[in-house]
């Protein structure tokens, strides 16, 4: 029986890269059964890409507004991610609305991390939004990406106390912390069910 083709993951990331440190660090201990083939920038400076020339991952830079259409700049990704034959898509801190581009060349193969309990507190500002609304509780999603604002099939959810001494930043470490733990297992799930279906 032959093994299995490792699947290729590429990870997309706007900003500070946490959540694609920890996935990249799980991949090295063998948590998760896959291969870290190239990071997708959308932020020319984001400090994303220092990590990922520190654990010699491949990346890709983007500056979505030279193009003409978003569905110009999907192509242009696309075309980086058959050259990198790329299986699934992670969204790790990704701040753009995936276009149809990418949806019908992955469907139900990309997959994102909210710091929310969805449908509570979708878009960009969830831990702020929760924290201000003084929510008892908030947490994190792991979802499936489809045309919507974090609106996809929920994979997993985990929630998180908001204590009365929480500040906005404390909440947020805490967040931070549950994402880094829940993503990598909530992606291996994904991996096997795609090996699966790959036999």
């Amino acid at each position: 029986m032959t093994k299995h083709q490792p699947i290729r993951l590429a990870v997309f990331a706007s900003g500070n890269g946490s959540n694609f440190e920890a996935v990249a660090q799980s991949i090295q201990k063998g948590e998760v059964d896959g291969e870290l083939a190239l990071l997708v920038c959308d932020q020319p400076g984001a400090f994303v890409l220092t990590r990922a020339e520190k654990l010699g991952v491949p990346a890709v830079t983007f500056t979505p507004k030279t193009f003409e259409s978003k569905a110009d700049y999907e192509r242009e990704v696309l075309a980086h991610l058959e050259e990198a034959k790329v299986d699934l898509i992670v969204l790790a801190g990704y701040m753009r609305i995936v276009g149809k581009t990418l949806l019908k060349a992955y469907p139900e193969r990309i997959i994102n991390i909210h710091p929310s309990l969805l449908p509570s507190y979708p878009g960009r500002q969830g831990i702020v939004d929760a924290f201000m609304d003084k929510v008892e509780q908030t947490g994190v999603t792991v979802h499936l990406v489809d045309e919507g604002v974090d609106t996809g099939p929920v994979l997993a959810q985990e929630t998180v106390a908001i204590e009365p001494d929480d500040t906005i930043d404390s909440l947020e470490r805490k967040i931070h912390a549950v994402e880094h733990e829940l993503f990598p297992k909530v992606i291996q799930k994904v991996i096997k069910k795609l090996q699966k279906e790959h036999v």
